[in-house]
């Protein structure tokens, strides 16, 4: 995955050959927030960069710079399939949801916490 990360913040990097340069988006905002660059480092400096003009932008007008999330979405899957996992959180004495929140969990580079707020 091209996935940069600076504090809390991700960033999705792909290359852009039209200019030849790197291109970042923040991921997770209320807005929108991109920078360029032609190396790691230097696309590590243009992202604390427009991170940091956009939470200065954010507090100015007094929004929240990181989009919210339930926790809550649909997913549509294959009937197959949801047998299968159906089949899979009952072998483990677990409801679907927990089987799934626990899967996915163990997929993801870092773990992140199943417990709500």
């Amino acid at each position: 995955m091209n996935i940069m990360e600076i504090g809390s913040y991700k960033s999705r990097i792909e290359y852009d050959p039209e200019i030849d340069m790197f291109r970042g988006e923040i991921l997770g905002l209320n807005g929108s927030a991109d920078f360029y660059g032609k190396s790691p480092s230097e696309l590590r400096r243009e992202f604390r960069k427009s991170l940091k003009i956009y939470l200065e932008v954010c507090e100015e007008k007094g929004i929240n710079p990181k989009k919210e999330f339930s926790g809550k979405f649909n997913l549509r899957i294959p009937p197959k399939l949801h047998s299968e996992i159906a089949a899979m959180a009952t072998a483990e004495q677990k409801s679907i949801n927990q089987w799934v929140v626990e899967t996915l969990e163990q997929t993801l580079p870092s773990k992140v916490s199943s417990k709500r707020n």
